[in-house]
């Protein structure tokens, strides 16, 4: 079996767009700073890098499907380039409602992708911008991490700023996990993996 991060897209990956926009043409897509070299630490440390987004601009006609496909394919091409590679995406072109299983909080994504990839689920990682990210990752038993800008974060195992320090703060909890320790978040014995050292591995190895 193997293990995964999940990632969401919008304020993870890629800038969000104002309230009530949409990301709909490559030429809108902002990669965020540190994506690349995130989803590389990622992969160095044996995890699948799946995006899982809500996208609902499908279903209000504002890009086709195959548009949105073409955005992903960009998207992919230019993370990988920059050394950090994605093994699937996969997102939800439904509306709110009626309700369907693939839109987050709802766990079809990763059930799917878990399948799919012979995915440990219990052994990944959900890592969100939003509660219904943390949501969608506990019902698929993942553990999951929260980026935001606030102090905690109720029901996540690790919070951070970016995906950079989440990824770092992952790692960390990982070698915590392998020698008995518990998640970082519920101990201090070991100090985090700082970012920037996480950012240099993962440009050192693609270089």
């Amino acid at each position: 079996m193997n293990r995964a991060a999940f990632l969401d897209r919008d304020g993870v990956i890629n800038r969000k767009a104002p309230e009530g926009r949409y990301v709909t043409r490559w030429e809108q897509m902002r990669l965020l700073p540190g994506v690349a070299s995130a989803i590389a630490g990622l992969r160095q440390a044996g995890f699948r890098v799946i995006v899982v987004s809500n996208q609902r601009c499908v279903a209000k006609g504002l890009v086709t499907a195959a548009g949105m496909d073409a955005i992903h394919r960009q998207m992919r091409a230019e993370l990988a380039a920059a050394g950090g590679a994605i093994d699937a995406v996969y997102y939800c072109p439904h509306e709110k409602l009626p309700p369907c299983g693939c839109r987050k909080p709802a766990p079809g994504m990763l059930f799917a992708a878990a399948r799919e990839h012979r995915i440990d689920l219990a052994a990944s990682w959900m890592i969100g911008d939003s509660d219904v990210d943390m949501s969608a990752g506990r019902s698929a038993g993942c553990k999951t991490a929260m980026l935001t800008d606030k102090r905690a974060a109720f029901g996540a195992d690790v919070v951070a700023g970016s995906l950079l320090e989440a990824v770092a703060k992952i790692v960390d909890c990982d070698a915590s996990l392998r020698s008995g320790c518990e998640v970082a978040r519920k101990s201090e014995r070991r100090r985090p993996m700082e970012p920037r050292a996480l950012e240099a591995m993962g440009k050192a190895k693609h270089r």
